[in-house]
């Protein structure tokens, strides 16, 4: 592979972007702080699109979209998607730290998430958009796990993305293509493997969504993401999820088994970088009911009321945030896809 695409990984390194984007006959683009910018002045040759496909794995001249992962020649880890578009051959890189933040330095609610990933048992899920944090989120509140708790930890990613060194607890980590077939056969082949804690890099069908719940309500602690906007839309995913016939018993285990939700996003702060905002509900009372019959209206306004700091709204922590300083008014009222109501909101109006 030539020269160049590893000068651009070593130029994303140096910015600290989050994503490189490259395609043959076209100039490479890297994201930095969720603003992209173009990289280098020459396009990208078919040949190092070629080679680079090849060192990823994957055949340029059979296989479409694949994901994949990559090791730069400084050692850098990035999570690589393959693709073709007008014919062309294409790939997002995705920068895997490989050093774990501790979980206070995010801006997470840290004492509900450890209280979560403390439970013995049950299903905990953590959403939002490509790019939001979820992985860190996931391996922060692990690494906490590591160094509290004495548990086997299993993780089925694609693909791995943080490296745990095990202390208190065990960790056997697995990768979906390499070490497993599929997120469902590795779920389902890890309740084999003696877990307490199994960490499920994504449920994208039915079949994972399933066999998450049965880890769950086999006494496993189960933590996994799902590309969700907010509260409302996981459980809305989740009920369309389960095949109609039956809708009905999973959503009575789904509101048994779930523990929390919480949702996040990361937008430009008001002093530089990005800053996290999430929303999050933990299912007890009568959230098991709504759950069940999947009201979601009423979940969103019991969560609205604001009687309980486990429960909490994007809009609420949104504008908390703007009254803090870590966002701007502008930024704040855009990301909350309602300005007249989050204006509304910043006057104390509900």
């Amino acid at each position: 592979m030539s020269s160049m695409i590893e000068s651009l990984i070593k130029a994303a390194f140096e910015n600290k972007a989050s994503d490189i984007f490259l395609s043959a006959g076209h100039v490479a683009r890297m994201k930095v702080n969720g603003q992209l910018m173009i990289a280098g002045d020459d396009p990208i040759e078919s040949e190092d699109m070629i080679a680079f496909w090849k060192r990823c794995g994957a055949d340029p001249e059979y296989d479409g979209d694949r994901d994949s992962s990559y090791v730069a020649h400084n050692g850098v880890r990035f999570r690589v998607n393959l693709h073709r578009h007008l014919g062309n051959l294409g790939a997002v890189l995705r920068q895997i730290n490989t050093e774990i933040p501790g979980i206070e330095s995010l801006g997470l609610p840290v004492e509900l998430l450890t209280k979560w990933v403390s439970a013995p048992s049950g299903l905990v899920l953590i959403t939002g958009p490509t790019g939001s944090g979820k992985s860190t989120t996931l391996a922060s509140s692990l690494e906490w796990l590591n160094q509290n708790s004495s548990k086997h930890i299993v993780t089925i990613e694609d693909p791995i993305e943080y490296l745990f060194e095990s202390k208190k607890s065990l960790f056997t980590q697995r990768e979906v293509h390499t070490d497993t077939d599929s997120f469902a056969r590795g779920l389902r082949s890890s309740l084999r493997q003696a877990p307490d804690v199994i960490l499920l890099g994504e449920i994208r069908d039915p079949e994972t969504a399933k066999i998450a719940l049965q880890a769950a309500e086999t006494g496993h602690l189960v933590l996994a993401t799902l590309h969700s906007a907010n509260v409302s839309e996981t459980i809305e995913r989740l009920t369309n999820l389960f095949p109609s016939q039956d809708r009905e018993s999973q959503l009575q285990l789904l509101s048994n088994l779930l523990i929390g939700i919480c949702c996040q996003v990361l937008l430009p702060s008001a002093y530089g970088g990005l800053h996290l905002v999430t929303e999050h509900l933990e299912n007890t009372g009568v959230i098991r009911n709504y759950v069940r019959e999947s009201r979601i209206p009423e979940i969103v306004d019991f969560i609205g009321r604001g009687d309980n700091p486990n429960n909490k709204l994007f809009m609420d922590a949104l504008v908390e945030a703007t009254q803090k300083g870590h966002l701007t008014q502008e930024e704040a009222a855009t990301a909350s896809g309602n300005e007249s109501d989050f204006d509304r909101a910043m006057r104390g109006i509900s």
